[in-house]
């Protein structure tokens, strides 16, 4: 392996649910493609005359340079690895949801459609009953081996993918170690708090400190910025999640922004934003200006992935002030010595990027046969690092990724070189590997970033991939509604100081004549069956 390993070993091995690998760097024998005797297995490329179509959002990273992914390495060798073509479908951009619920409509449905099918109103269940998709417990067996056999050796795994009624409904995009479930955090100018003198903040209240020393002694008018509410890991001092529902220490769902860790949260915002260590503009910025106040220097703390935000910035601050550092930054605790009970994570699946098969496929067995070849041993590898000899070459039992990717003739970023011959940068129906991320980071403060962000129990209070009934989503979301609209208007009225902190408890009063215990009801009703599948 390369040095930089980016995972605690001890994390890794004691966590059940993650993807494996061997001491080589090979997939190990409970993942790798169908053996001698296995239902279904065949040799591929198959060579067959039949055109799978398949309905995809085009990635940026993808969309920057080419119209369709048909058009990359990556689309030509996957149909020439497994003999199957296929005509991708893509929605224009920023089109994907409109697009998809006019094909539903429709019934003018394509061969396979890759999307987030959680997210189906109803629940996948309900994709199946309404006639949109086809439940794949009977295809996996005779067409699907290399699935089956993965997801036989991984049984945690096995139970995320599936329904409350056992059906299988996706190819699913899956990522295969603890280091590839969190990618996001508090990111801080260190060379402005080694100007300072500043220790690195752990506490709120040495937060403050910080912040108020960017605000005086930077001349910052934003110290912190943020574009997206969901995401404030300030709020984690407080033990609770933003925007969320949770699994508290009980082992019962709970509502966040009731709790009164989040009342103190907000409170705590609130007295910043008064005190102007909050960007004037938190209520209504975007991620573009985000990033340009970070790179510019007029803001010094943001929450932002460390690709597209650590990656990013430092590269095109270097430009500007040669001494620019970013640095992940501790997860917010109270109390000095504390130790971090929540963390921006998700769970190995979690529902996007996982491609159906639909009702109308022409071909079944040919749609199964292209999408199972990626969770075999060559499929594994090329969705992850491209064509070997070509994008990668294996050093040593590891995967690496050549110069045309890592130092691109073309003068591509990383991200979209990587996405011109795999998708391991932006997701598909395949099992992701770390190995690819150990070299997308290319700076150090983004592999000490993910070690100081990790820990043990990080999806302990985080929902798993749960599957209400058609009737319970249908209710949960007539509920949920009203109360996300109220919720987000009176969180950013309370940091703006518009409304009283207070008033905590009729905003809190509100929101349960609104239904909220019923919406946690169903949650743990749901949560309930996941738990026994």
């Amino acid at each position: 392996m390369k040095s930089g390993k980016i995972l605690f070993l001890s994390i890794v091995l004691s966590l059940t649910t993650v993807f494996f690998l061997s001491a080589s760097g090979r997939i190990d024998s409970g993942t790798q493609a169908a053996s001698t005797g296995v239902t279904g297995k065949i040799s591929y490329p198959i060579n067959t005359p039949v055109t799978i179509t398949y309905w995809m959002n085009l990635a940026n990273n993808v969309s920057a340079n080419y119209s369709n992914l048909g058009l990359t390495p990556y689309g030509r060798a996957w149909q020439e690895k497994t003999g199957i073509k296929v005509d991708f479908i893509h929605p224009a951009s920023g089109t994907s949801t409109e697009q998809f619920n006019l094909i539903i409509a429709s019934g003018d449905l394509p061969d396979i459609m890759e999307w987030n099918w959680l997210t189906y109103p109803g629940g996948p269940e309900n994709a199946i009953s309404d006639g949109v998709i086809l439940k794949l417990n009977d295809i996996i067996p005779k067409w699907a081996p290399n699935f089956r056999e993965y997801f036989d050796a991984h049984p945690d795994m096995d139970k995320m993918i599936r329904t409350d009624n056992g059906s299988y409904y996706v190819f699913p995009f899956v990522r295969g170690d603890f280091g590839l479930l969190l990618s996001s955090g508090v990111l801080v100018r260190q060379d402005w708090l080694n100007e300072l003198g500043l220790k690195m903040p752990e506490t709120i209240d040495e937060w403050h400190t910080v912040l108020t020393a960017f605000r005086d002694k930077k001349n910052v008018l934003a110290p912190y910025t943020n574009y997206n509410f969901a995401n404030v890991p300030f709020a984690y001092a407080y033990g609770v999640y933003p925007r969320a529902f949770t699994v508290g220490d009980n082992g019962k769902v709970r509502y966040d922004p009731i709790e009164n860790g989040y009342r103190d949260y907000l409170s705590t915002f609130a007295q910043w934003y008064k005190e102007k260590l909050i960007d004037p503009d938190i209520a209504s910025i975007a991620f573009a200006q985000v990033q340009t106040k970070m790179i510019n220097g007029d803001a010094g703390v943001a929450v932002a992935a460390l690709g597209s935000g650590m990656g990013v910035w430092s590269d095109a601050g270097r430009q500007i002030n040669p001494q620019y550092t970013l640095t992940g930054a501790p997860i917010p605790v109270l109390n000095k010595g504390d130790k971090p009970t929540l963390a921006s994570a998700t769970y190995p699946y979690a529902g996007i990027n996982s491609v159906a098969i639909t009702t109308k496929a022409k071909n079944v067995e040919m749609a199964a046969r292209l999408l199972d070849w990626n969770y075999s041993q060559d499929g594994y590898y090329f969705n992850n690092f491209g064509i070997e000899g070509e994008s990668f070459n294996f050093i040593n039992g590891y995967p690496t990724y050549t110069d045309i990717v890592m130092k691109n003739p073309n003068g591509l970023p990383l991200a979209q070189s990587i996405a011109v011959y795999a998708r391991s940068q932006d997701g598909g129906p395949f099992i992701q590997d770390l190995r690819y991320l150990e070299q997308y980071y290319s700076l150090q403060e983004q592999k000490d970033a993910i070690n100081l962000w990790v820990f043990q129990d990080m999806l302990k209070h985080i929902m798993p991939p749960i599957t209400p009934t058609t009737q319970e989503s249908q209710e949960f979301a007539q509920i949920m509604n009203d109360i996300n609209t109220y919720q987000r208007e009176m969180e950013t009225r309370f940091i703006l100081g518009i409304e009283s902190i207070g008033n905590w408890d009729n905003y809190v009063s509100t929101i349960k004549q609104m239904g909220i215990d019923r919406a946690i009801e169903i949650q743990n009703a749901a949560l309930s069956r996941y738990q026994v599948r």
